[in-house]
């Protein structure tokens, strides 16, 4: 089972699921469907309320991975700090671009979608969708910072917004 691309997690490790965020290896169990027997992680996705069972041979298949370093946070918090990259497309194919980015699990993306979304008071409006994607952008991005950082989704929010505004 010990594959060189298959990572083993433990109990009570802090992963990333792309599609959902953090979330906590609470259990590894066996599972049957159809008389096949396969070993799968029970992850507790704690902002969602959710449970989700990844096959241990689809880990890598659906992108579970650790939480980032310290030294990715500093990257993420760079990318926060440059200008908003606003491209002059239609609403439709950014949000497309950005939700690729969101569900990519990658914090550097993820970032890059909470920089460019991010509205200071003075700044014109957005629809509400744009305030939707900017809404789960951030809380996946606050969740992973404060996994990181070992405090809580809204002191990391505080942080992420405090970046934000300073631009």
């Amino acid at each position: 089972m010990n594959k060189k691309n298959n990572q083993n997690y433990k109990i009570g490790e802090i992963v990333v699921y792309p599609k959902h965020g953090v979330g906590e290896i609470k259990s590894i169990e066996t599972i049957e469907i159809s008389k096949i027997k396969t070993k799968c992680y029970l992850i507790k996705m704690e902002q969602a309320k959710l449970m989700i069972r990844v096959p241990l041979d689809k880990q890598k298949e659906v992108g579970l991975r650790k939480i980032s370093s310290k030294k990715k946070i500093e990257e993420i918090f760079n990318i926060l700090k440059q200008k908003a990259k606003v491209r002059k497309i239609m609403w439709s194919r950014r949000a497309q671009e950005y939700d690729s980015k969101i569900h990519s699990g990658e914090p550097e993306k993820i970032s890059e979608v909470v920089r460019d979304l991010f509205r200071k008071n003075s700044q014109p409006e957005q629809s509400y969708s744009e305030r939707q994607m900017f809404q789960i952008a951030l809380e996946r991005l606050a969740r992973e910072v404060a996994a990181i950082e070992k405090t809580d989704y809204f002191h990391a929010t505080e942080k992420i917004e405090n970046i934000l505004f300073k631009k």
